[in-house]
């Protein structure tokens, strides 16, 4: 029996290698997995060793909270890799764990691949060539990625993005309405993020933006998907304090972006999400001072919403740090709305984004890619 490793630390992580495990077993059916991962790949079959997505922080400082823990976890990792002796390892996002994770699998010779790699088009080409030096095989979801990749020496297979495979309503339209609202007004959904630290730094913004908007807008209403990483207490906390027209639900975020007329949403994998369903949105982001600092010396791009990273253009409007006020996501979202045209040129724009995705069947081809990699078939 062929065993796989499979690491991811953050819940979009372990979503995406959640849909791998399932494709692989769909495509050869006497396979173990064993790795570090949350819910979703364990629900798939995978012997978890340690679940780090509670864990999951945003930028260089906040990180640095769990570092002792982390390398307890490789530790870890290095035994389980001796006693298990896996014939092929996926690893999923987390970079910076990933790329150490990438040198013990090179020193434990367990043939890698990587998928969601660390992205070197953003934080310099130095990631890429470490990952390269370290032979794993770079499955490339975006088109800059695949790029820098090459040109680091990597052996790099373009699959695409699979939220282009991943992304649809689980229910028609009449079953979205009566599960989640009426569309007697305008929805406009509120997207904070999957970890407390962007809840409790954005949602606040948020909600008073959207006090705001409801006082200007009779005919709208705000839905609020709740992560499953999210206490559904916390969220209630934090809305209890807003005289607002909203209703929240546990999921249903797809849902919710297909019904949006727009969203309001944190910068990450939301907002390609929401462009796959071609929905217009508002992108905020906001972190510490230190690591917003440090971010801007080494950040080689000019955006922080993949829509406008892939078009190489603002293409959505996006707040950052500071800029992450009422008033400001108000005015945004308003322009938005109340201009047709500027509405329509969004959408068009977002169609384009999802054409640079590529043709759909990432999940399939990573699936392949990690089962010939370790020689499974």
């Amino acid at each position: 029996m062929a065993k796989v490793l499979v690491i991811a630390g953050e819940a979009s992580g372990d979503m995406h290698a959640a849909h791998v495990i399932e494709e692989m077993k769909r495509q050869y059916d006497d396979l173990e997995f064993v790795g570090i991962g949350g819910t979703q790949m364990a629900e798939a079959g995978v012997d978890i060793i340690f679940d780090p997505t509670k864990l999951s922080t945003i930028g260089f400082i906040e990180a640095l909270k769990h570092l002792r823990l982390m390398y307890q976890v490789l530790d870890k990792l290095e035994k389980t890799i001796d006693q298990e002796k896996p014939d092929v390892a996926l690893l999923v996002d987390y970079s910076g764990f990933n790329l150490k994770v990438a040198k013990l699998t090179k020193k434990k010779r367990v043939p890698t691949v990587n998928y969601f790699a660390p992205s070197a088009w953003v934080w310099g080409k130095w990631r890429a060539k470490k990952m390269a030096r370290r032979q794993a095989k770079i499955a490339s979801v975006f088109p800059m990625e695949a790029e820098v990749y090459n040109e680091a020496g990597a052996e790099v297979n373009f699959v695409g993005h699979p939220l282009l495979d991943i992304v649809e309503s689980k229910f028609n339209l009449k079953e979205s309405v009566n599960e989640l609202v009426d569309l007697d007004k305008d929805i406009v959904g509120l997207l904070p993020g999957s970890r407390e630290q962007e809840i409790e730094s954005l949602l606040p913004s948020m909600l008073r933006a959207a006090e705001i908007l409801q006082s200007r807008r009779k005919n709208i209403k705000f839905v609020l998907p709740v992560a499953e990483t999210i206490s559904q207490q916390l969220i209630e906390r934090i809305v209890s304090g807003y005289e607002i027209n909203i209703r929240m639900v546990s999921g249903h975020s797809y849902e919710v972006m297909d019904l949006a007329k727009l969203v309001i949403v944190a910068s990450g994998t939301a907002t390609l999400e929401a462009a796959c369903l071609g929905t217009p949105m508002v992108i905020i982001y906001q972190t510490s001072l230190l690591t917003w600092l440090l971010g801007n010396l080494l950040v080689k791009i000019p955006y922080v919403g993949l829509p406008n990273i892939i078009m190489e253009k603002e293409i959505v409007p996006e707040l950052l740090q500071d800029e992450v006020k009422p008033d400001n996501i108000v005015e945004a979202s308003l322009k938005i709305l109340d201009s047709p045209e500027y509405y329509q040129q969004i959408q068009k724009d977002l169609q384009t984004v999802v054409t640079k995705l590529g043709d759909g069947g990432a999940i399939k081809k990573v699936a392949q890619m990690v089962l010939q990699v370790g020689g499974v078939n």
